[in-house]
């Protein structure tokens, strides 16, 4: 293992147009959990499986239920960034980094100090009117009750893409563009199973691909380089040089 930390240390010194791309691994070593691994008291608390539960459909026909999972699983405001997503920013600061891909929802990239960010599903930082736009802070629905409402009676929702729901277009052309134009492209903390966020590897035309992820991924023999550890051991024994 010391030895592909050494490649990694080595291509990273090597590159100028670094991608990384980040799943829910990432935020997991932040003490958020995988809403998909459900405890032992989920079924005590909730009568429908989580991917029911944050579809649109769901959210339209019974926001209070939504409201109520989504505070309770979705909200954890308290968590700070983790040796991946510090690292991350450090790299981005030293001109190494061009831009962080994610499919997390939290902000903690940001709260890391990484400024070019694509946001795949959104972020729980932002919700908005569904009515008038007008936006609604996070914390006014982490400790409301109920369905957020707006001043002009709208429903508030959150920024977040649901199952049912797009990918937002100008974020995905924005990380097409980035990953298409990387020298190198990290991908980790995720299984590259859920798509369409998966299949932006294909868009790397790069010289180098390295996956980082505790547990192999069906795209582990595309890598020049896969790391099965947790992505904040490796990327925090990083040099940023």
């Amino acid at each position: 293992m010391d030895e592909k930390l050494k490649t990694l240390q080595q291509w990273i010194d090597e590159s100028q147009r670094i991608v990384f791309f980040g799943g829910a691994g990432v935020s997991t070593e932040s003490g958020i959990p995988d809403f998909r691994s459900v405890d032992g008291l989920y079924n005590q608390k909730y009568a429908w499986p989580p991917e029911q539960i944050l579809s649109r459909t769901f959210f339209d026909a019974q926001p209070e239920e939504f409201y109520r999972f989504y505070r309770d699983k979705m909200l954890c405001l308290d968590a700070q960034p983790n040796a991946a997503h510090k690292k991350l920013a450090e790299l981005e600061a030293a001109g190494r980094l061009r831009s962080v891909v994610t499919q997390n929802i939290d902000g903690l990239h940001q709260l890391a100090g990484s400024k070019r960010v694509w946001e795949l599903h959104g972020s729980v930082h932002r919700n908005y009117c569904m009515r008038c736009r007008r936006p609604c802070a996070v914390m006014d629905i982490k400790e409301g009750t109920g369905v957020p409402k707006c001043v002009c009676g709208g429903t508030v929702k959150p920024d977040v893409v649901l199952y049912e729901e797009s990918l937002d277009s100008a974020t995905m052309e924005g990380a097409v563009m980035d990953i298409r134009a990387a020298d190198l492209l990290i991908i980790g903390g995720t299984s590259l199973a859920v798509y369409p966020a998966a299949g932006l590897i294909n868009y790397f035309r790069g010289k180098r691909l390295v996956l980082i992820n505790k547990s192999p991924t069906p795209y582990d023999d595309r890598a020049d380089l896969a790391i099965n550890l947790p992505i904040g051991q490796v990327l925090g024994q990083i040099e940023v040089r």
